[in-house]
């Protein structure tokens, strides 16, 4: 648990030495912020794309698992769940580069994407730690049915979720982008 605040704690201080604001920049705190189109989507402690972090949680859980059993004996949960902090950790920064900014803002419905406050980005790691535990400690068939009610729930409520998030920054499609913009 030591190595895993440690690496939430790095993460938090590179955001910030990368100019991300530590909360909204209209200093706001909120627990959920439910307006995807918004300057403060991605500010805050909760907002619709928390499904995506856990459904990468429980991602994270499946594939370290298959990885350790296939590499070696299975590992111990707490090592792969370092590893998916990590992951997790490592995605935050990426994200909140320009290059992946911009993608977002020229590839998906994110037009005025800014990129994540710190609060956001280490809620997201703890969003993805709730999956990665859920995932552990449910049976599989539960979890894989969570993650799909995740994607097809975000799927209504915003036009978006994991799947097509990943889909129009790899490939992007018009047809996605104009109906994912209503």
């Amino acid at each position: 648990m030591v190595i895993c605040v440690a690496i939430i704690a790095a993460t938090a201080l590179i955001l910030w030495l990368m100019g991300r604001p530590l909360i909204c920049t209209n200093g706001t705190v909120k627990l959920w912020h439910g307006e995807v189109h918004s300057a403060e989507n991605s500010q805050h402690i909760a907002d619709w794309y928390i499904f995506s972090h856990v459904v990468h949680g429980m991602v994270f859980y499946a594939v370290l698992y298959w990885l350790a059993k296939w590499l070696r004996p299975v590992r111990p949960v707490g090592v792969r769940y370092i590893w998916a902090v990590v992951l997790e950790a490592g995605w935050e920064l990426l994200e909140n580069t320009p290059i992946i900014i911009e993608r977002y803002r020229e590839a998906t419905m994110a037009l005025g994407y800014t990129g994540d406050s710190v609060l956001n980005s280490t809620a997201d790691i703890g969003w993805m730690s709730l999956g990665f535990l859920a995932a552990w400690r449910l049976p599989p068939w539960l979890t894989a049915a969570i993650a799909v009610g995740f994607e097809v729930f975000t799927l209504i409520m915003i036009r978006d979720n994991l799947t097509l998030n990943v889909l129009m920054l790899t490939f992007p499609v018009d047809a996605i982008k104009q109906w994912q913009g209503g």
